[in-house]
């Protein structure tokens, strides 16, 4: 099956390139006992467990934290998968808490982790199956411009890519630092690309992300995936059976030929 390929490839970092959730938890708790100074500073084993459950509800990091906060106060499972937008509100009005502050040590607690003991750090994190080969691929051989769209900071993701020979012009990496939604992003790549015409695909594992951007009347030529590998859950992925702008995509398809996304 023959197949034009995008001008541009979008990718998503953590939940499409990168599994980060050993690194996440530990982080998070790290700031979890700096911010509520627990008697003890070991977590529950089950505390993990659950946090990779709900990592789904999680759109940025600040809210690692919170997650850690509204499950050791009890907070169902079930609840925070529901409505974790006002479980999160109501931790953070009622603990005062200042999400950019949280943020900030979570990034200061990363950074520390790195300047003391990088190859750790580094191995706390995987790759998925496929996704690294399918970048260094692109980059030998395809006419495709890659760009990393990722609300982690991208000196985090960049040193990431790094470990594993991948080097990225700065312009590529486009991370928590530029502070504007990726709906925007995306629009500033198709606005600064020499193509009037230019064809971009995005893949996030996100569903409220790609909602976003499918709201935009302007960037309606976006082709649309969510990676069904990433942080996302079962009611997610069926929700887009037949939805115009959005597919699904597999781990399999992502790392095969171009050909076989226009199939999802």
């Amino acid at each position: 099956m023959s197949v034009n390929l995008p001008d541009v490839l979008a990718l998503d970092f953590d939940g499409v390139v990168c599994d980060g959730l050993t690194e996440y938890f530990q982080s998070a708790w790290q700031v979890y006992v700096q911010l509520w100074q627990p008697d003890c500073t070991t977590p529950e084993p089950q505390l993990s467990v659950s946090f990779s459950k709900l990592r789904p509800v999680i759109e940025t990091g600040w809210e690692m934290p919170v997650l850690l906060r509204a499950l050791i106060i009890g907070v169902p499972e079930a609840t925070i998968l529901q409505d974790w937008a006002k479980v999160a509100r109501q931790i953070v009005e009622s603990e005062q808490l200042d999400g950019r502050e949280v943020s900030n040590k979570l990034d200061r607690v990363r950074d520390t982790w790195i300047q003391q003991d990088l190859e750790e750090w580094l191995a706390l994190h995987r790759f998925y199956p496929g996704t690294i080969a399918k970048i260094q691929q692109n980059l030998a051989k395809s006419t495709s411009q890659l760009f990393i769209i990722t609300t982690k900071e991208g000196r985090f993701a960049r040193r990431l890519l790094q470990q594993q020979g991948i080097e990225l012009p700065p312009s590529a990496i486009i991370g928590k630092e530029a502070k504007r939604p990726k709906y925007e992003t995306l629009r500033q790549i198709i606005a600064t690309h020499p193509k009037t015409d230019v064809s971009v695909w995005f893949v996030e594992d996100r569903l409220k992300t790609l909602q976003s951007i499918a709201q935009q009347p302007d960037l309606s030529s976006i082709r649309l995936y969510l990676a069904d590998w990433g942080y996302n859950t079962e009611r997610a992925r069926a929700s887009i059976c037949n939805d115009s702008r959005i597919s699904g995509l597999s781990l399999q398809q992502f790392a095969g030929d171009f050909s076989s996304w226009l199939l999802s």
